[in-house]
Parts: C-alpha cells; structure tokens; sequence
C-alpha cells in the first residue's frame, strides 16, 4: 500500500515539465500510445492516467441485443460460472459471492457467463456502459492492492477477492436482466472514479460501502476511470453468450473474416511461450514486462526455435524461483 499511496501522490504533482520526463520513462516499458487522445498535453502524470479519447476514437455495435465490452482490455479467464464458482487462472477458482461481498447479489449469476478484462497501464482506462440500464446498487470492498498480471494470478489464490474492490450492479432495459461489473484495484492503482455517482473510491476512503442508487445509463456512456491501469470482471445471468472468438484457441468464423484482411498468419501462443519470453526479456534486455508484453517474443520463439519440453517451466511458480536464482540485476 505504501508504494501505491507513493504512487498516487507523484502522479497529482501539477508540473507539466515533470509530466513530461514521467511519460516518457514510462514509454520505456510500455507502449504507450497517445495518438488517440483529446489532449496531447498534461500537467500531471493523473491527468494522462485518466486521459479522454478524441471523439469517435471507440465505437460502440448499436444492436441493443449485443452487450459491448466496458473497456479496452486484454481478456483474461472467463467462461461459465460453475454453480456460483468462476477461475482466476488454471488452479485458481474463486466464488461470485465472495468477489461480491453478497452471495444473495451473486445468485443471479450462478450459472451465467463471466470474462475477465485486464487493462495495461498504457490503456485506456475509462470503463463505459456495456447496454442501457440502470445502475441500482454499488458495494464498496475494502482490500489490498496486490499485483494482478498473470503471473500473480497463478500464484496468489482469490486475488481479485482480496484487492480493493466495487461491486457494480445494474438492471437492463431490455428484458429486465442483471448485470455486474467488478472493478478490481491493483499495485499502484487503488483508486477508482464512478462518474455516475460523482464519488471517489480508494484505499482511505472511509464512507459507507453499501451504496444504493438510481442512475439510468446509456450503452456507451461513459461510468468512470482507473487512476492507471487494473481490471474489470463482468457478469451475465445464464441465457448470455460470449462473442464469437473471445479467448479461444482458435478464432470464430466471423473473427476469421476480419482478421484475414489484415493479417497474413495466425500463430497461437501458450501460457508456457509466454512464460519462457518473459524470463528471456528479464535475462537478456533487462526488461520486466507483463504476459501480454512477451507475446510478440513467445510468438518470434515458438515460430522459429523447437524448443524441448524439458526446457520450459512447468508453472508459473517454477518460472517465478527460476527469475529469482538467476540472479538477473534489476
């Protein structure tokens, strides 16, 4: 917590001058794209957090039959909830009543579908209404604000029910339906803005947790931000599908369709690729990255090296004493 406050303290420091030495040593380790954001300009590290895009920058499908996703995001575990139990990772199972803070909350969503969205700290980090509804009732949970990258996922059981939290719970207009969304804090990032309630949640926050309210939203609009980068589990009662393509081996027709205009090859990438690329970024450019940031590499190394399974790593855990004996300078 102590780094996260630290953290929450330099990026409010008003100095368009620090601003600028800040982002660009966060260029080093991120890709960090500002082509897409209204202001090009910011006078704190904060205000290019919680940047707005330009107009038009997202669109969102109009089918009132569509949920649209919240949030820019690499999609992590998700599936069907499995009598009231969900995964954070291979191993990792947590319940929705748990995560919620209610199991009566968490009832209407015992055999429906969950995905889990991981925003990067380069991302996006507003989060928007998924379909028209209305938001009735937000639970403000208490935490800490561990790590939520992969490989913590797969070493640290019922993370996201441990981190600082807000429950989210909407009513649908069409058909009446629940819908939750779970944003979860993370190292670093503890705060998180609902806009629709014009209230700051934190670590420090010390107003009530149960926070019942009325506020009729439009699919799009905007709820609210991260203060940098976490990520957001959403749920649907049963009769709710995933889209076509989300997290699968391999891509949907319609997916298919889309990707063939633009790429010339789809390769896919393991969790041990992944793991593999994260250790040789570490020894050989000294660079710490997250899965997502090892996947061009685990792709580069998968596609021309044969690589013998008794090299790999069985498990993330294995992979985490192997970064530690190898004594690589941090």
């Amino acid at each position: 917590l102590a780094a996260t406050h630290a953290m929450g303290w330099f990026s409010q420091i008003r100095s368009p001058l620090l601003a600028r030495l800040s982002i660009g040593v966060w260029r080093l380790f991120t890709e960090l794209d500002l082509s897409e954001a209204k202001q090009q300009r910011f006078d704190s590290l904060h205000d290019c957090f919680v940047r707005e895009l330009k107009d038009g920058a997202r669109t969102v499908d109009a089918d009132p039959a569509v949920l649209a996703s919240p949030c820019d995001a690499i999609v992590g575990a998700c599936g069907t909830v499995q009598d009231g139990q969900v995964w954070q990772a291979k191993g990792f199972p947590y319940t929705v009543a748990d995560l919620f803070g209610h199991a009566e909350r968490a009832a209407p969503y015992r055999d429906g579908v969950f995905v889990t969205l991981r925003l990067t700290s380069a991302m996006y980090h507003h989060f928007h209404a998924p379909a028209d509804g209305t938001v009735q009732h937000v639970t403000h949970i208490a935490g800490d604000t561990w790590n939520v990258n992969p490989i913590a996922l797969k070493r640290v059981e019922r993370l996201f029910c441990k981190n600082e939290r807000a429950a989210i719970h909407l009513k649908l207009d069409r058909g009446g339906h629940p819908l939750a969304l779970v944003p979860v804090a993370a190292v670093l990032v503890a705060s998180l803005r609902l806009k629709f309630m014009d209230l700051l949640l934190h670590t420090r926050y010390r107003g009530p947790d149960e926070l019942p309210c009325s506020a009729h939203v439009t699919k799009g609009q905007d709820l609210g931000w991260f203060q940098h980068g976490s990520t957001i589990i959403v749920f649907a009662p049963p009769g709710f599908t995933l889209a076509e393509g989300i997290a699968v081996k391999h891509p949907g027709q319609l997916t298919l369709e889309v990707a063939r205009e633009r790429v010339d090859e789809i390769l896919v990438v393991d969790e041990e690729d992944i793991e593999r690329a994260v250790l040789l970024l570490l020894e050989v450019e000294k660079t710490v990255v997250e899965g997502a940031g090892a996947a061009g590499l685990a792709a580069v190394v998968r596609r021309s090296l044969t690589v013998n399974s008794a090299d790999r790593y069985q498990d993330a855990g294995e992979m985490g004493r192997a970064i530690e004996e190898s004594g690589v300078a941090m």
